[in-house]
């Protein structure tokens, strides 16, 4: 029998050959030395890595796994589409013409035409526009005994240049202008004296102007004019203007300085209708050195503007001078984006009135006028814009002007003692000058849907205090305007417009011999506000052929836009216009 203590040591032997067996021949012994028994307890817990490192006393070399793969076909009745890009519809590029004309004829024998053309010489590097427009009218307004004829006709021509660090321009321009004194007041009735009277005035202007714009230079800009204007009745009037522009750097901003030199310089034949007795003519000329520097200044939503206007005024006909300073401050801040932004500003300024200006505004003025400056203290205003919804956008402002020597029109007095003249008879305006406080509010409101939509409203509401005491002469305190724009599909468009002046008050005067002016017997002459509506429909033919009508003064409402001058009734009009490349 076998001893049990060889049994044991048999038994041993057997698990370590086995065990030796199961790892490779080479694996060698290790000595195991333990220094104390593990007691584990609860403070030795620890938060496992999510990547723990291995510190293990036996580490085993991997050992390489060789495999191969074993394709065996499967059967499949799927075949895939092949994909297809999705079209783009896309719309052919409208063709751009170079040339313009259009054609109009409608009642009242009025009269529309109208060309323009811009040549192209170097890829838009050299330009030549050609400018040419008509409008008139030979029609007669009813229990009006003068001719109430008029014609417009206007040619503008202008080279442009652009090279690579600045471009200039060059132009001329030719203007004819005819309207009639027919506005008779109700009390001249003498036929004999209604046949002798001339009414005719013509305007002929001539005008040459040029200009240069330069980049990366301290000098950014240059314009120049000189305008030649004259009348039927002998009246002359020159005007040369130079405009530069400069910009400095000063730290992170830039300072803009604007200098402006201004003539003007003029004569009338005639002597003022006041006067009963022949009188030497009018003569006036002023000159002008205007000095703007401004600074602008931006920080995060707010834009500031701080500046100033010196100007130096000479009247060389009086050989008198003075020296105006005037504010010139403007600034903005966004208070929600772009729904609401706050501006304000104070601005001020000696304005240049000129006879070819005051004629474009009021043609039936008699050429004996008094022509002088105004002198704008400040125009101080503040409001609110911004866009209530993504279509809709809006304008909220209050405003406060201090000016001295406004011009407001005026009737003439009727004078007798002047039949030769054809403007002496109550039937044209001078000038007033007064000074006047104006408190003003304006508001306006837009539609734009798309580039096919658009719908405005606005209004001005206007309340003056003249030196004078005198009403503020043919200024309405109303004045509104609506208007309408829409395209509808690529053939038809459509527009409207509708406008209302709100009652202006005039002074119906006669001259009497050995009186002071302000002494002649005299009545004031309310005008009433009137509306005025019009609309306006095209039809493209194709994208060069187009026919359009339009139709004035809907509501056929013969008003009198200034004393005694009567407009055109209802008027309709029809034409057409062509596009093509010259």
């Amino acid at each position: 029998m076998m001893n049990p203590t060889r049994k044991i040591s048999l038994f041993a032997s057997l698990i370590f050959a086995v065990s030796v067996s199961a790892q490779e021949k080479d694996l060698g012994t290790e000595t195991v030395t333990v220094v104390r028994s593990y007691a584990p307890a609860v403070s030795d817990a620890f938060k496992i890595k999510t990547l723990p490192t291995l510190n293990d006393s036996i580490v085993g070399r991997k050992i390489p796994v060789q495999y191969s793969i074993s394709s065996v076909p499967v059967a499949s009745t799927f075949t895939p589409a092949k994909g297809r890009a999705a079209a783009v519809q896309r719309s052919e590029p409208e063709k751009i013409y170079n040339t313009y004309t259009a054609l109009g004829l409608g009642n009242y024998n009025n009269a529309l035409a109208d060309f323009y053309t811009s040549l192209d010489f170097d890829r838009g590097k050299q330009l030549l526009d050609i400018g040419l427009n008509h409008f008139s009218s030979r029609g007669e307004i009813e229990g009006t005994p003068l001719d109430t004829d008029f014609y417009n006709t206007g040619l503008d021509l202008t080279y442009s240049r652009r090279d690579r660090d600045w471009d200039w321009n060059i132009g001329a321009g030719l203007e004819h202008r005819r309207y009639n004194w027919y506005g008779l007041p109700e009390t001249v009735t003498d036929q004999a004296d209604i046949a002798g009277i001339d009414e005719a005035q013509d305007f002929l202007k001539a005008e040459f102007k040029g200009k240069v714009s330069l980049s990366d230079s301290y000098f950014s800009d240059a314009a120049v004019t000189f305008r030649h204007f004259r009348d039927a009745a002998e009246s002359t009037e020159n005007r040369l203007k130079l405009k530069t522009g400069f910009e400095l750097p000063v730290t992170e901003e830039t300072l803009n300085i604007t200098v402006d030199l201004d003539y003007l310089g003029g004569e009338f034949a005639n002597a003022p209708l006041t006067s009963t007795t022949p009188q030497p003519g009018v003569q006036y000329g002023y000159f002008q050195v205007g000095l703007q520097p401004s600074l602008v200044l931006l920080q995060d939503d707010l834009k500031l503007e701080l500046g100033a206007k010196l100007v130096y005024g000479l009247d060389t006909e009086q050989s008198e001078s003075n020296f105006y300073m005037y504010p010139a401050v403007r600034a903005s801040y966004r208070l929600l984006e772009e729904a609401a932004v706050a501006y304000a500003g104070v601005e001020g300024g000696l304005r240049q009135n000129s006879y070819y200006d005051f004629s474009r505004e009021n043609p039936y003025l008699s050429p004996t006028l008094m022509v002088m400056p105004t002198d704008q203290q400040y125009d101080a205003y503040v409001g609110i814009r911004g866009q209530l919804l993504p279509e809709l956008s809006y304008n909220l402002k209050g405003s406060y002007r201090a000016e001295n020597f406004l011009p407001l029109f005026l009737l003439n007095p009727r004078n007798e003692f002047r039949p030769e003249e054809g403007y002496a008879f109550g039937n044209s305006f001078r000038l007033f000058y007064d000074d006047v406080r104006t408190l003003g509010l304006f508001a306006e409101l837009q539609l734009a849907v798309n580039r096919n939509f658009s719908l405005g409203l606005n209004a001005t509401v206007n309340d003056y205090d003249t030196e004078t005491d005198n009403p503020a002469w043919n200024l309405p305190s109303l004045e509104a305007t609506l208007f309408l724009d829409y395209q509808i599909g690529t053939q038809w468009s459509f527009g409207a417009s509708l406008f209302y002046v709100g009652e202006r008050e005039d002074l119906s005067t006669i001259a009497v011999q050995d009186t002071l002016p302000e002494d002649f017997p005299a009545s004031i002459v309310t005008l009433d506000g009137f509306f005025d509506a019009n609309i306006r429909v095209g039809y493209h033919l194709n994208d060069q052929l187009s026919i359009f009508a339009r139709a004035s003064n809907l509501a056929n409402n013969q008003y009198q836009r200034w004393a005694n001058f009567r407009v055109q009734g209802f008027q309709v009009m029809g034409g057409v216009s062509y596009k093509f490349d010259l």
